[in-house]
């Protein structure tokens, strides 16, 4: 490792498992001392003890404003300040396949981790860094708050407020010499992705994964399955000093999702023309 954060101190949000967890593990190699919050004791205690005195695990429901800026209190009084922030917790909620069918029972939950744990994790952790040379916040989004589509609709709505929200931030803490950014993940296996669902056996989960996988790479032009180190690595440029001249930016890890259809339609329209001039001959 080339010990690219040395010398800082970071906080990742949701950082038990999935996306956290690798980019925890990622910046503790690379020289940083980690606070772990998230509201998964016993990974976040197990990944903790792991990685020894470098990290530290703390009980944090991002939904909450005190527990949020406690948590600040305590990366900066634990390891003597922060440099990096890292707001990744997140939800997806009910998976209604139409917005019709959706009763909205769970709407202020994703909110409130999805969006507000986002926002109030940025002021907290940006009033330190305006007021000691600066720092790195970087939000966790999703392509699902890129790009429309079905189902989801509370958690895509959050999303593209964390986007929106990013880069108006980004700007307002220029002038602290704080950077913030943004991360636009998709089809990432974690556990918001998992393929295994409780009571289903090793069989099902194969004959599911099998069936399922085709239809999330269908859209993504790099048939490659995303892992969560993937988007670590994207978060660790962003907190390096490789992008000091780095703000305001939405940074996709998606295969190329976002940048377009990859299936060739003018290819499809020619080939149906001459299927079409073949049967009139």
């Amino acid at each position: 490792m080339a010990q690219e954060l040395t010398g800082k101190v970071a906080i990742v949000t949701g950082g038990a498992g999935g996306i956290g967890a690798a980019t925890v593990e990622l910046f503790v190699a690379e020289g940083a001392r980690v606070v772990i919050a998230d509201v998964a004791e016993e990974a976040g205690e197990a990944l903790a003890q792991k990685l020894g005195d470098v990290a530290v695990f703390r009980r944090v429901d991002v939904a909450k404003q005190d527990e949020v800026e406690a948590l600040v209190a305590f990366a900066i009084e634990h390891f003597g300040g922060l440099h990096i922030m890292f707001n990744n917790a997140g939800v997806s909620g009910n998976m209604h396949d139409r917005f019709l069918n959706d009763d909205l029972a769970d709407f202020q939950r994703v909110v409130g981790i999805n969006l507000f744990g986002v926002m109030v994790g940025m002021q907290a952790a940006g009033r330190h860094m305006a007021e000691n040379g600066g720092g790195v916040i970087i939000n966790n989004a999703s392509i699902a708050g890129v790009l429309p589509g079905h189902a989801l609709m509370s958690y895509r709505a959050t999303k593209a407020a964390v986007i929106h929200l990013s880069k108006s931030i980004a700007i307002d803490f220029a002038e602290y010499g704080v950077r913030v950014c943004c991360l636009t993940p998709g089809h990432i296996r974690t556990e918001l992705t998992a393929f295994k669902q409780p009571g289903m056996t090793d069989e099902q989960v194969a004959r599911v994964k099998a069936a399922v996988s085709p239809v999330m790479d269908s859209n993504m032009p790099l048939k490659r399955h995303g892992k969560p180190i993937d988007v670590a690595n994207a978060a660790l440029y962003l907190a390096s000093d490789r992008a000091a001249q780095v703000t305001g930016v939405v940074l996709p890890v998606d295969g190329g999702i976002t940048a377009g259809d990859p299936v060739n339609h003018l290819k499809e329209i020619m080939e149906a023309r001459t299927r079409a001039l073949a049967v009139e001959g």
